[in-house]
């Protein structure tokens, strides 16, 4: 509905939340989430919480980290 505008900040706040980015800069300092779009994906992530890999990230973020 967006046009895509904020999907690379979206991927990049479930990255953050999991541990694996500081933030969800992108090249562009103007680019950010769309209005709404942070409530958006905590509700999704409330809907299908067995289509997240948080476990499996944190079991090997410490690996990938190094």
């Amino acid at each position: 509905s967006h046009h895509f505008r904020g999907c690379i900040p979206g991927i990049h706040e479930i990255l953050r939340r999991q541990g694996l980015l500081e933030g969800r800069w992108c090249l562009d300092p103007r680019e950010d989430l769309s209005p709404g779009q942070a409530e958006e994906i905590d509700r999704v992530c409330r809907l299908y919480p067995h289509l997240q890999d948080d476990e499996f990230v944190h079991a090997h973020l410490d690996e990938w980290l190094r």
